[in-house]
């Protein structure tokens, strides 16, 4: 039993030193000036990703693929054999073209897909058919076909759903950021955070709605 004893006593110090470890962590930081203990998990991360752009060593296309496929839908569907696009579809076109709009300094590529019927020749075409129709459509938005890079058909070789059946997931095309457009002033210059700026500022401001005396406008 006595040879027990010491680590008995060992292990309740060190449990009293945790303990006081813990208590004295939340005294510091709660008498301590703002900002002494400071979560580092995310702290600079932006300046972090800012240097690594601005020095090449990170991509900020991948950067704004990601952002817009998180904030609009890039993929819309199509019916079987058809390369138009229905009411989803246009509606989903409609939000990428006010994405796109709001970053006029990048450009984009749109992916054509079928699912697996038929042969491989014809669905190739019939994806670049698909393509040509989002183009088409986002142009119509009002967005410079000078942006909408190099359309690209893979037919029927990058299926979402691996059956041999019509399947309305692979029938799609997938818009996504392919780059920069060559020579834009405010592209990875230093100024990219202008970018993103410009973006928050438009948003802020409320839409402007003109009223006539007398004049009204219903809609049904």
């Amino acid at each position: 039993m006595q040879k027990h004893i010491p680590l008995l006593l060992l292990s309740a110090g060190l449990a009293a030193l945790s303990g006081c470890s813990r208590e004295t962590n939340i005294a510091r930081s709660f008498y301590a000036e703002a900002g002494s203990e400071i979560e580092t998990k995310d702290f600079g991360n932006s300046t972090m990703n800012n240097t690594l752009i601005q020095s090449g060593h990170k991509s900020a296309v991948i950067d704004m693929t990601r952002r817009f496929s998180a904030e609009v839908p890039s993929t819309v569907n199509f019916a079987f054999n058809s390369a138009t696009l229905d009411a989803d579809a246009q509606e989903a076109l409609r939000r990428q073209a006010d994405w796109i709009r709001q970053f006029p300094e990048i450009r984009f590529r749109v992916y054509g897909h079928t699912d697996l019927v038929g042969s491989n020749a014809y669905n190739h075409s019939l994806g670049k058919r698909r393509a040509n129709a989002v183009v088409a459509y986002l142009a119509s938005q009002g967005i410079s076909r000078s942006r909408l890079e190099a359309l690209v058909s893979y037919g029927e070789t990058q299926p979402l759903v691996a059956v041999q059946t019509e399947e309305r997931r692979n029938r799609r095309t997938v818009t996504e950021v392919s780059g920069f457009v060559s020579k834009h002033p405010t592209v990875l210059n230093g100024k990219y955070a202008a970018i993103i700026f410009r973006e928050y500022i438009a948003g802020a401001v409320p839409p402007h709605i003109q009223e006539t005396a007398g004049n009204t406008a219903s809609g049904g």
